[in-house]
């Protein structure tokens, strides 16, 4: 990807302009740009690339699902038109730590973790079935070269399991699954573009609830700007092969890399619509926020 931070340090010539800037102390001048710049630093929230850090390879990190970094994300999604009578609603703060291992000279094993925190409300008819708690995990441990294709794709491979730590029955399936997950993608000229998948067939469980057998498919693409600021769109479909329904929420997202003191943070913001979900799922327009801390080796 070739999109890079500079650090602009070229003296401006000065120049005085009456009324464009404020007076201050004894008379001397101070530009605006000056104090905005003070201010975001006394924040701690500006840009990477206002510190003059090159930090291209951060922002590739940062989209790329199978980096060999440790990140952080907290991904909260609100959704609503759910429920028999269609006034439901679903709140999802999603905790999904990534974490790297090396295995040899050539091989990385990513570990990423989904651990849903629910709450859901008006899923019954009258105001009922209320619930808040913890939902089914989901860990995935993915196989991937360290060095990307000779025409770069960069790909991972391995098991995705499902775990049944729902604290309440309507929170989860009670099912314990596993079965295939993989992702292939490619980062060039500012462009992140792949896709990725698992399918979960249910091994054990209750034998009072539904089967688990679904296919994950997550399209995704991304343009990253040389202020670190990427703007993309997904898909995050699943097709449930025992109900033979799809739910299909596309989601629009704008994520811009910061600074906060010395800690590398991505947020995202943005907009999902259900193009297409099961009869009491989700409906219409719903969004997405998502703060990522970052650790880069």
């Amino acid at each position: 990807m070739n999109y890079k931070t500079s650090d602009n340090t070229e003296r401006q010539p000065r120049t005085v302009q009456r009324g464009s800037e404020p007076l201050t102390g004894r008379g001397k001048k101070t530009k605006l740009p000056q104090i905005a710049l003070l201010a975001a630093l006394a924040a701690g929230t500006l840009p990477l690339t206002a510190y003059g850090i090159d930090d291209a390879e951060l922002a590739k990190n940062a989209l790329n699902p199978i980096a060999a970094m440790i990140s952080v994300p907290f991904q909260f999604n609100y959704d609503r038109g759910m429920g028999a009578d269609g006034d439901g609603s679903k709140s999802v703060l999603n905790i999904q730590p990534v974490i790297p291992f090396s295995l040899n000279g050539d091989w990385n094993l990513i570990s990423r973790t989904i651990v849903p925190l629910i709450d859901q409300r008006n899923m019954l008819p009258n105001g009922g079935g209320d619930a808040s708690g913890l939902g089914d995990v989901t860990q995935s441990l993915f196989f991937s070269p360290k060095k990307p294709t000779a025409s770069g794709w960069i790909w991972g491979a391995g098991p995705v399991l499902l775990l049944p730590t729902a604290s309440k029955s309507q929170l989860g399936a009670g099912k314990w699954g596993l079965g295939p997950t993989a992702v292939v993608l490619k980062q060039a000229d500012g462009w992140t573009y792949g896709v990725l998948g698992n399918h979960i067939w249910s091994v054990a469980g209750s034998s009072n609830r539904n089967d688990v057998n679904a296919t994950f498919i997550q399209p995704f693409v991304s343009y990253t700007t040389k202020t670190l600021t990427s703007f993309g769109v997904n898909t995050e479909s699943s097709y449930d092969w025992k109900g033979k329904q799809w739910s299909v929420p596309i989601n629009l997202t704008v994520t811009q890399i910061l600074k906060v003191g010395k800690q590398p943070l991505s947020i995202q913001a943005g907009a999902r619509y259900w193009a297409d979900s099961p009869e009491n799922g989700p409906k219409g327009w719903g969004f997405r926020l998502n703060f990522t801390f970052l650790f880069p080796a």
